[in-house]
């Protein structure tokens, strides 16, 4: 049951009992407000307290608003709502021995006295703070149950953001799926209160994002936004069978929407992600009419300047400048001149900059309109992985390919990653966009990786992140269906708004994004508001279920795009035959040859073959071992859904039922892989041997991966739909049951060898093979690493780095550093360390300071027992395997720039 259901069917009818548990022995609440404070009177915090206001009264709570603690009602339990800076706040604070930091969107909760009177202290450093002070309160009236007293703050509260920038966009990808809920006021009302109360500060509604280009525009609904939004006065450009009526309808849905949004305290950001105005498809749903080459880029920078003006509450826009946009590459005159538009519009535009195809000269270009500009780097390519900033990137994405004038080209390494924009001494801010590829469609919620990725995004002076939100590219690319986004087969299930279906995901990601040590009753109490008896079964259920899919886009990626590899929904990769399926695998196309999106700590497939036929061990984190990963995340899941479905006061809910189907099919798809990855390193030990008992124990795990595939496919079968699309070709629709017979056919083929004579390749040991054998059948063994280390947090340019490592010292031991500047475009660089005075020595030399990037390093440990990394991952898999060295002057120049 939503929220909106639960309170037709409570009201207020909530009994003495229960409100008293909620006030105390009060009679009700008064919320103190100062009109001379600037903070607590501005619009945004006005906005929270009717939502605080309204909130009690759902409970049967009377809540008056007052001006003086002295005139607050007698008996009335009392919160004074102000700026940290106001008198009595500050009186409170240092009675409570509380402090109040100075950074922006500070809030605190603080129980003190004035006057002789019991308040409680809701204050922010700024307004925003103080929103989020009262949805705080909010949020533990609403969630609580009977017997709860989530009033009775007595303890202070003091929390400040980890990240700057904490934003969420919305895509509008479908004519068939998107206008139902761009036009409808009530349903943005309810999302943009759910994203405020998440703590996400900015929201960026995405336009144009439905294509990788122009060639094939089936749908066009707001591909190129501005004749869709206005007429722009001077041209006569209009879209050719959109009535007037609509055009209209949108703007005003556009400036209704950034009211909305900047009411509630957050940023309001309009991505612009095409430019293009021509499209080749003659079955397009709308052209646009009345526009020339000539015309193209002063009508866009006409166009800015009108939208900006007719929506006052923009505070933001986001632009694709690469080729993509339509726009070709290095047509920097088009981009110069639809610039001008922002600068005439007179007033502060956060401009966000999409890295891939970008250099310096477009950054100058947002620069010169004297806004702050910021870098806007995909995070884990079109996909998300692991919460850590990726060591490295494939070797398709670093090689710089030499293309005289073609930026693009010569800069591929800004594809999928932060490339060489981490310099400390840069004018431009980075945000880290987490693409919708990896996990689309099925719930999401880990408290562990979600505080790890809010320690991740501040990664080197970052500001922050954006995330694509859920189902961002449904109906992508024309492939949209009536019948709502979720395409549930099973009606029952269904949530009256789509988004409502992930608000858990919301609350965990912007939560521990802006606190990544807050306090787990944040999501623990909305837990039990759903789940009662069963909410630690089943957060621990999703929590496992949710790492799976991270896991494995970040150690096996035969494609970076999304619109190819789509892990979720699977389609089969042939360990046996070379197949075209993922044209950015390396050659050759076959599963055991596929990178990881993180080469420099995960080995391929054939890499981990090569090493058990060879006897050798590397430090690189094996198929073997995520193979174990996934197994243990798979089990803990199951048997976590599993106590949840039987301690379940009702097993039939539909949120009950929606968590434990999305929980099976995540578990499936681990166990799949698991097996897959296990089978794929047997038969490349079999083709290096020719020992056939390899080939057969290959077959048995292929297998074994094709009955956890079809067992999660069965079930997902009566839970969605038959084609849920996400992009009209085969690999981004369909259904988990489509991808059964391309793995059928792969196991065949494999299974065409046992009847094959037997070829023992010469010279291979077959004790060594069977031990290969066991190995990939088995937990790998890695040494226990007992080290000690003081990281190194800062460096003077020009000048070596002293890294020491204290471990047990052994003449069988041997430690390597690795270390690279903080740019994905170059090598990692290694050396031996010494073994000195109880500890092993490292020394990074002066030459390769000299840089203005940042510095990351770790080390590798060989014994007898087999290879290591250190720090490595953790048993959660949530920390970060590398440490990061930032210059001394340059990093204390880039925090007062980006600040």
């Amino acid at each position: 049951m939503d929220r909106r259901d639960f309170l037709k069917t409570t009201g207020v009818a909530i009994g003495v009992t229960a409100a008293r548990a909620l006030t105390g022995a009060t009679q009700g609440v008064s919320i103190v407000v100062d009109a001379k404070d600037p903070v607590a009177s501005a619009p945004p915090v006005a906005w929270a307290v009717r939502e605080l206001q309204s909130a009690l009264k759902e409970r049967g709570i009377t809540a008056e608003v007052v001006s003086r603690v002295d005139s607050a009602a007698a008996g009335n339990r009392c919160f004074l709502v102000a700026g940290a800076h106001a008198a009595l706040a500050q009186q409170i604070l240092r009675s409570s021995k509380s402090t109040m930091p100075e950074a922006a969107e500070a809030l605190c909760l603080v129980p003190g006295n004035t006057g002789g009177r019991a308040v409680l202290l809701v204050g922010g450093s700024d307004a925003r703070g103080l929103v989020y002070a009262l949805l705080e309160l909010v949020d533990r009236v609403r969630l609580a149950g009977d017997s709860d007293a989530p009033l009775d703050v007595r303890a202070a509260l003091v929390e400040q953001p980890a990240n700057v920038i904490r934003s969420c966009a919305r895509s509008f990808e479908s004519d068939v799926e998107d206008k139902v809920w761009f036009h409808n006021k009530a349903w943005w009302g309810q999302y943009l209160t759910a994203l405020a109360a998440s703590r996400f500060n900015r929201f960026n509604l995405a336009t144009g994002l439905g294509y990788n280009g122009n060639s094939n525009v089936p749908d066009a609904y707001l591909y190129f936004a501005y004749p869709f939004l206005l007429s722009v006065p001077g041209y006569d450009v209009r879209i050719d069978n959109l009535p007037d009526a609509e055009r209209d309808l949108n703007l005003e849905m556009l400036r209704f929407v950034s009211d909305e949004t900047v009411a509630r305290g957050m940023q309001f950001n309009l991505s612009l992600w095409s430019h293009a105005y021509q499209w080749r498809n003659p079955a397009s749903n709308y052209r646009v009419v009345g526009l020339t080459p000539q015309t193209h880029a002063p009508y866009c920078r006409d166009a800015i300047t009108a939208l900006l003006k007719a929506c006052p509450n923009i505070t933001g826009l986001s632009f694709r400048m690469h080729s993509e946009s339509g726009i070709p590459a290095g047509s920097y005159a088009f981009w110069e001149t639809a610039f001008q538009g922002i600068k005439k519009a007179g007033r502060r535009i956060d401009l966000d900059l999409h890295a891939k195809g970008t250099d310096e000269r477009h950054i100058n270009i947002g620069l010169s309109t004297g806004n702050p500009v910021s870098m806007v780097p995909k995070f884990w390519a079109e996909h998300n992985g692991m919460p850590y900033m990726q060591a490295s990137i494939r070797e398709l994405e670093r090689r710089q390919r030499d293309r005289p004038g073609d930026t693009e080209a010569e800069r591929g390494f800004l594809r999928y990653g932060y490339g060489d924009y981490l310099k400390d001494d840069r004018n431009f801010g980075i945000i880290h966009r987490i693409w919708p590829g990896t996990q689309r469609h099925l719930l999401w919620g880990d408290p562990i990786f979600a505080a790890g990725y809010g320690r991740a995004f501040n990664f080197s002076g970052s500001l922050g992140y954006e995330l694509l939100e859920p189902l961002s590219f449904k109906g992508r690319m024309g492939s949209g269906k009536p019948g709502g986004r979720n395409a549930y087969a099973d009606k029952t299930l269904e949530t009256v708004d789509d988004w409502e279906r992930f608000k858990y995901e919301y609350r965990l990601l912007g939560r521990l994004t802006y606190n990544p040590n807050t306090d787990p009753d944040v999501w623990r109490r909305a837990l039990r508001h759903e789940f009662q008896n069963a909410a630690g079964s089943a957060e621990a259920a999703l929590g496992s279920a949710s790492r799976i899919l991270a896991v494995i886009t970040t150690a096996h990626d035969p494609s970076a795009s999304n619109n190819s590899y789509w892990p979720e929904m699977y389609t089969n990769q042939s360990i046996v035959q070379e197949t075209p399926l993922y044209s950015d695998t390396p050659d050759p196309k076959v599963f055991g040859t596929v990178s990881a999106l993180d080469p420099q700590l995960f080995a391929t497939v054939e890499e981990c073959a090569e090493m058990l036929v060879s006897g050798r061990s590397a430090a690189k984190y094996t198929p073997l071992d995520v193979a174990e990963w996934l197994e243990a995340l798979s089990a803990a899941a199951s048997e976590n859904a599993a106590r949840a479905s039987a301690s379940s006061a009702d097993s039939t809910a539909p949120a009950t039922r929606r968590l434990l189907a999305d929980v099976a099919i995540q578990a499936g798809i681990g166990r799949f892989f698991a097996y897959k990855f296990r089978s794929a390193v047997l038969w490349s030990v079999f083709q290096r041997s020719g020992d056939k008992s390899a080939l057969s124990e290959a077959v048995n795990a292929y297998r074994a991966a094709r009955d956890a595939w079809r067992a999660m496919a069965e079930q997902a079968k009566a839970v969605y739909a038959s084609d849920i699309t996400y992009g009209p070709n085969a690999t981004l629709r369909g259904h988990w049951l489509d991808r059964l017979p391309a793995i059928d056919s792969d196991i065949a083929e494999m299974e065409k060898h046992l009847t094959a004579a037997a070829s023992p390749t010469p010279g291979v040991d077959p004790a060594v093979v069977r031990g290969a054998i066991r190995a990939a059948l088995s937990a790998p063994l890695r040494p226990s690493v007992a080290a000690q280390h003081t990281p190194v947090l800062y460096f003077d340019r020009g000048r070596p780095i002293e890294i020491t490592l204290s471990m047990e010292h052994s003449d069988t031991r041997k430690v390597r550093l690795a270390y690279r500047h903080a740019d994905q475009s170059k090598a990692w660089q290694s050396l031996d360390t010494t073994w000195q005075g109880g500890t092993y020595h490292g020394t990074i030399p002066a030459e390769y300071t000299d840089s203005p990037f940042p510095l990351l390093y770790y080390f590798e440990i060989d014994d007898a027992a087999g290879s290591a990394l250190y720090p490595g991952f953790g048993k959660d898999l949530a920390g970060q395997p590398y440490f990061l060295v930032r210059s001394r002057l340059t990093a204390a120049a880039a925090v007062r720039k980006t600040a």
